[in-house]
Order: structure tokens, then C-alpha cells, then sequence
């Protein structure tokens, strides 16, 4: 005879709280996942001067380009909506012709004081400073892309940030009815997969510029568990009728 036991136990076993709770957690997950995808089409969509994000931007943000600035990339990729066409096309036009500090001073200081000071003041050691000649003219430099020390930091904050994001997640999808096991299970690991595969590929794409786009893949398949382990949880929570069956087959299978 088979040995019952319950380690499964369906939402709708649950109390109202207890649904209640995951429901608000999926909810602010989901919304802080998408201001995620927001965040990080702004910051690397148009680096190639194209818009849209492209393999081509993550090859740029994190291996740089040889044949432009750190500035211009900036100024043509995730700050091109914070300056007019006319002013950008001058401070572009001033990196290009070698710096010139008098020009700098006269008719570039104004437009820096104006657009972007405000954030670039040098108080945040994590956003370029702007003030002053000898900070722009630093960021006028050749673009190599995310430096090692940028790489590391950001890495160790994304692998504990999404390690419990989804940790919680999978907590959730996991008392979802879905068969078969095994694929359940690899929907569960997927994002942990995916998340050591992301951070990786960044220092790869660093190494070997035509890796960028295991970046977007990793990226890409850790979104889709998300989404799936989302929508599934969401409507097993209030609309799906766990069945006595299922409940038997759960009993003795899980």
C-alpha cells in the first residue's frame, strides 16, 4: 500500500488570507518586474544610434566602442531625451573637434548646467559627475564599456536581489496543480539558471564582444518563467477547481 502524505498542498486549500497574500505579492512582484524591463530598455536602448534595443546596444554598453565616446554614447543612447537635437549635436561636435576648454566654457558649460547637472553634480559616486571641465572631459574618453568594478558590484546586488524574487515566486507556483513534475520543477529552476548564465555573460561580452547576445537570451528566458510562473499562479489561486482526483493523484505521486 502507498504511503500518503501531503507535502502538496493546493491554493485552494489554503485559507482566504493566505491566497490573499500570495495575490498581493504576485501583484507587486509583477509590477516591479515590468519597472525592471522599463528600466533597462532606457538604459541601453539606442546605443547604436538606432532606436530600439538591439544585440548591438548590450555589445556597447558592456565592451564599449572603439570609435566613439563614453559621452556620445551616452548622449545618443539612454540620456538622448534629456537634451534637444540642437544641443546634443553641439556637445557632440565639441568632443569631436578636441575638447577645446574657451569652447567648453562659452557654450557647452551652459548647456551641461542647464540639462544635466541636476543629477550630475558629483553628490551620487554611482552617476558620472559633470561639473566642471576636467569631469567632462573625463567622461570624453573612449568608450570600453562597464568597468570591472561596475561589473562586480552590480553582479553581487542582481544575484541576492533575484535569488529572493525568485525564491518567492517559485515558493508560490509551486503549489500550482501542473503536470508533469519534472517540467514544473525546470520551470522553477529555469531563472536560477538564467540568472548565472545573465551575470556571466556580461563579463563574457566584456571578453568577447560577440557574446552580447546571451545577455538578451538569459535574459529573455528568465522574463518567460517569470511570466509563466505568474500567470499560472494568479489564476490556480482564484479560478481553478482543484479536483478530488487531482487531490488523490497528488497524494500519492508528489
Amino acid at each position: 500500500m502507498v504511503q500518503v502524505h501531503r507535502m502538496f498542498f493546493h491554493y485552494s486549500e489554503f485559507p482566504l488570507s493566505m491566497r490573499t497574500l500570495f495575490t498581493g505579492t504576485l501583484i507587486v512582484l509583477g509590477i516591479g518586474y515590468l519597472f525592471a524591463m522599463i528600466q533597462i530598455y532606457s538604459a541601453h536602448a539606442g546605443r547604436d544610434g538606432k532606436p530600439g534595443l538591439s544585440v548591438e546596444d548590450i555589445r556597447i554598453a558592456y565592451s564599449g566602442q572603439k570609435d566613439a565616446t563614453k559621452l556620445e554614447g551616452a548622449l545618443m543612447g539612454p540620456m538622448s531625451g534629456m537634451l534637444p537635437l540642437n544641443e546634443r549635436g553641439d556637445v557632440i561636435g565639441w568632443v569631436r573637434r578636441g575638447l577645446d576648454e574657451k569652447e567648453y566654457e562659452d557654450r557647452i558649460r551652459p548647456i551641461f548646467d542647464k540639462r544635466c547637472i541636476a543629477c550630475h553634480d558629483g553628490s551620487n559616486p554611482h552617476i558620472p559627475s559633470l561639473n566642471g571641465y576636467h569631469e567632462v572631459a573625463e567622461e570624453a574618453e573612449i568608450d570600453t564599456g562597464m568597468d570591472l568594478f561596475t561589473l562586480v558590484r552590480v553582479s553581487h546586488i542582481h544575484m541576492f536581489g533575484l535569488t529572493f524574487i525568485f525564491f518567492i515566486m517559485g515558493l508560490i507556483f509551486s503549489h500550482a496543480f501542473f503536470r508533469p513534475v519534472w517540467i514544473k520543477s525546470v520551470v522553477i529552476a529555469a531563472p536560477f539558471a538564467a540568472i548565472v548564465l545573465d551575470i556571466a555573460s556580461w563579463y563574457l561580452t566584456k571578453l568577447a564582444p560577440g557574446l552580447a547576445w546571451i545577455v538578451i537570451a538569459s535574459g529573455a528566458l528568465m522574463g518567460t518563467s517569470f511570466a509563466f510562473q505568474w500567470v499560472v499562479s494568479m489564476y490556480q489561486i482564484w479560478f481553478y477547481k482543484y479536483s478530488a482526483r487531482e487531490r488523490e493523484l497528488d497524494a500519492t505521486t508528489i
